[in-house]
């Protein structure tokens, strides 16, 4: 190893701990505790580093609580850079996130310890929903120059990327929400499943069930 590099490799490591420590620090405080009965200096503390260190990697509880999602988008990002190129692009976003529900080593949200609990909570505090929400946008900008680049296309000029990121993530967005809300934490590869099928399937051809919107009977009811 050249001695030159030694030190600065060591400190990125040493960073690297101190941040994965803060940020399961806040995980396990937060998900004991609850969002608004948990401090930044509680967290620093638990971490046994001071309040000035946590500023130095994150700027709020919230993300810290949820820095352990943010290797997804990436794990996602790559499988979408490695599917065959003649796959049309939402087929191929499908089938990224379908790679990383069934890749073992990735640990997916439903095989990793707390991480329903985590995203039953988010879906409960306001704030913690805000910084989730700011992870996925970075995600997604990283798939749209994906996608943009699959197509030979300027994202800037074409808005199919957008489109295809949007559509794509929203299904995964729906199906993490259901998720949430069933409380079947070994649910979650169904339901985006089931998700991505009504994307691209019946919500594009069929027509709803029920009572038309301009009902006579309703509107001889009025009259």
């Amino acid at each position: 190893m050249n001695p030159e590099r030694k030190t600065p490799e060591r400190r990125s490591r040493k960073a690297r701990r101190t941040r994965d420590t803060l940020a399961q620090a806040a995980f396990e405080l937060v998900l004991d505790r609850g969002l608004k009965n948990v401090t930044v200096e509680e967290i620093a503390e638990r971490a046994d580093v001071d309040r000035r260190t946590f500023s130095r990697y994150f700027t709020s509880k919230e993300g810290a609580v949820l820095d352990s999602l943010r290797g997804d988008g990436d794990r996602i990002n790559d499988a979408l850079r490695a599917r065959p190129a003649e796959e049309p692009p939402l087929t191929a976003y499908r089938r990224a996130v379908l790679a990383w529900l069934d890749d073992p080593d990735a640990q997916p949200w439903h095989r990793r310890d707390r991480i329903f609990d985590l995203l039953v909570l988010a879906e409960q505090e306001p704030t913690l929903y805000a910084a989730f929400h700011h992870i996925r946008v970075d995600a997604q900008e990283d798939s749209v120059a994906i996608v943009a680049d699959r197509l030979g296309v300027d994202p800037r000029l074409d808005i199919r990327p957008a489109v295809t990121v949007a559509a794509g993530a929203g299904a995964l967005l729906a199906a993490q929400a259901a998720w949430a809300r069933g409380g079947q934490p070994d649910n979650l590869p169904r339901l985006v499943g089931q998700a991505f099928d009504a994307l691209s399937g019946e919500l594009l051809t069929q027509l709803p069930a029920g009572p038309a919107p301009h009902s006579t009977t309703e509107g001889n009811a009025i009259r």
